[in-house]
């Protein structure tokens, strides 16, 4: 691979991801134009027409349009926003309007990248860039000239993806990357400035996946971490983003590596050591347990003078108890628990519906499907963390024929109608359903978050029913069933591959608790496997 091209991994990439931490991760709501917007993502009739504030959201596209790019930013950089995202498969540069066009694999990718930069507005160069949907499709730019630098860049940003090309610090096999060869990352921090506490590094590093344990000590008179995701492909891209930042200006830098360990053993929630999915441990040594009134207590007040390129504040809310963590700038009201639903189909879709269909991301309270406007509705989580989960997953996702739409809401709260108000059952309370699948501490649920997907995990069936019971429930769902296998070890549960996500996503909301005698009621939810 020629020079230019390794300097655009090794320089470009790195110092397009840098920007991520120095100018902040936890911003406010996006502005523009002075105007502030719940989604920052607007149709322009044409991409390179002034930006307006009060134009209609534009239907979610692969291609983004990016605005207000550096006029010295390179290819590498601009694709380093989407790396983290999903496959970038092609790139416009419009230096001399400061615009770029991305495209990404899918419009799901897209629909998550969109999602994650509303609220925090990314920065290259240290310049504020604006990113929305382009009218664009897709990206033809065979015939253009100057197009060679940005598929160089592409070419090498995609021999890096498929192991062809190995990063410097990544673990190597015979010159190959194993992206996410561990979940598990290990964190040193140099130039320990100022305290970084273990509800710091879980509020960074779970911008890029859900985190389930953190191991914190002290090494070599070096402060450490280890941190285990979910996912180990979150490992990889957290590694590729957040290795050699600062989280203050000019101190406490990040430096991480890929562990030997494939798992953590966590044996006390505490100060030290945390297990996400384990809120039953022991505190250990005496420590203090973790109430929901000392939760207050791991605020951690940036000392003054740290300027513009810190993270700002951390405020830990009481949800950092229950290992979901609220986090200050996720949304235009920090905190806030409701998201407004758009687009929806108003002759099928129900209260039921949503609250089956979020609840997948989090503990649904109330939903309302508002009385004059019944393609609208509001949806309140049970904290602010779910609910941008929620966001990010279901949002651009097809129901009932429509591109679902989820923002934060301006709501704090749902409010129940009062006393003979008319209502048309459009209201439900839903804070006390059995159906809740995160009221558990540990509970397993908190592992298998995954995005809509065409394949479903089923669970708890009962030894009588067959595989012809299971696919014809399905089928009479009005679902076309591509494949089905049961566990081999576990006959209770099984895996089911429909035609599309949008069949999927309606055969969780029909099917999910669904009777199928003998006291079993099925549980329905996405799967990250494929048959």
């Amino acid at each position: 691979m020629d020079g230019v091209v390794t300097d655009l991994i090794a320089v470009g990439l790195k110092r397009g991801s840098d920007e991520l931490l120095s100018s902040g991760i936890i911003n406010g709501p996006f502005t523009m134009n002075n105007s502030t917007s719940s989604t920052g993502v607007y149709a322009n009739g044409n991409d390179n027409k002034k930006f307006k504030g009060d134009r209609p959201p534009c239907s979610p596209s692969r291609v983004l349009h990016l605005r207000k790019i550096p006029s010295d930013v390179t290819e590498a950089e601009v694709i380093s926003l989407g790396l983290p995202f999903g496959k970038v498969t092609n790139l416009l540069m419009l230096k001399g309007k400061s615009q770029a066009f991305l495209e990404m694999a899918s419009e799901e990718a897209a629909v998550t990248m969109v999602n994650y930069y509303t609220p925090v507005t990314p920065h290259l160069r240290s310049q504020p860039v604006f990113i929305q949907y382009s009218n664009h499709r897709e990206l033809k730019t065979d015939n253009l000239p100057n197009q060679a630098r940005a598929q160089a860049a592409l070419q090498a940003v995609s021999a890096v993806q498929s192991g062809n090309l190995a990063l410097p610090g990544a673990p190597t096999n015979e010159g190959t990357v194993l992206p996410g060869q561990s979940p598990v990352l290990r964190i040193i921090i140099e130039n320990l400035f100022y305290p970084v506490t273990l509800e710091v590094l879980h509020q960074i590093f779970s911008k890029f996946g859900t985190v389930l344990k953190i191991i914190t000590f002290t090494k070599n008179n070096q402060f450490q971490a280890l941190l285990q995701y979910a996912d180990p492909l979150n490992a990889y891209y957290a590694k590729m983003a957040l290795d050699g930042q600062n989280i203050y200006n000019a101190c406490c830098t990040l430096r991480i590596d890929f562990s030997k360990l494939t798992s953590l053993n966590v044996k006390y929630n505490n100060d030290k050591s945390r297990d996400f999915t384990r809120l039953d441990l022991p505190t250990g040594d005496g420590q203090p347990s973790l109430e929901p009134p000392m939760a207050a207590a791991f605020g951690l007040s940036v000392p003054a003078g740290l300027g513009p390129g810190a993270l700002g504040p951390l405020t830990i809310t009481s949800s950092a108890v229950t290992g979901r963590m609220a986090i200050p700038g996720t949304s235009g009201i920090p905190g806030n628990s409701v998201l407004l639903v758009t687009n929806l189909n108003p002759d099928l879709i129900t209260p039921h519906g949503l609250f089956i269909l979020f609840g997948v991301y989090g503990d649904v309270h109330r939903v309302k499907i508002m009385f004059n406007k019944k393609e609208n509705a509001l949806v309140q989580m049970a904290d602010a963390n779910q609910a941008q989960l929620a966001m990010n997953h279901l949002s651009g996702q097809r129901l009932y024929g429509k591109v679902l739409r989820a923002t934060l809401s301006k709501h704090q709260a749902v409010q129940l109608p009062r006393e003979g108000q008319e209502d048309q059952g459009l209201t439900k309370d839903f804070s006390n359903s059995p159906l809740h699948r995160f009221k558990k501490p540990g509970s397993k649920n908190f592992q298998n978050i995954f995005p809509p997907s065409a394949t479903l995990h089923l669970s708890n069936i009962p030894p009588s029913v067959t595989v012809d019971d299971l696919k014809n429930l399905f089928t009479e769902a009005g679902c076309s069933v591509k494949a089905f296998k049961f566990f081999q070890k576990d006959r209770k549960m099984a895996l089911i591959q429909l035609g599309s996500v949008e069949e999927a996503i309606q055969a969780l909301i029909e099917l999910h608790n669904h009777d199928l005698g003998e006291n079993h009621h099925l549980r329905v939810s996405f799967s990250k496997s494929t048959i």
